[in-house]
C-alpha cells in the first residue's frame, strides 16, 4: 500500500504565453512537498509553443 505523505500534485503554467497572443497553452505537471514548500512555486521550463525558456507558476 503505498504511504501517505505531504506530497502532493501541482500543476505549473507559462507566464509569458498569455500576453503573446500565441494558441495553446504550456503546462507542466510536478509533485512538491506541501510541509516543505507551502508558497507557491515557480521554475524555468521550456515552452515548445515559444521555443525557449520561459518562467512556469503554479496554478490551483
Amino acid at each position: 500500500m503505498a504511504k501517505k505523505g505531504n506530497r502532493i500534485q501541482v500543476i505549473l503554467e507559462c507566464t509569458e504565453h498569455k500576453t503573446t497572443g500565441v494558441a495553446g497553452t504550456s503546462r507542466y505537471v510536478t509533485t512538491k512537498n506541501k510541509k516543505n514548500t507551502p508558497e507557491r512555486i515557480e521554475l524555468k521550463k521550456f515552452n515548445p509553443i515559444l521555443k525557449k525558456m520561459t518562467v512556469h507558476k503554479e496554478i490551483k
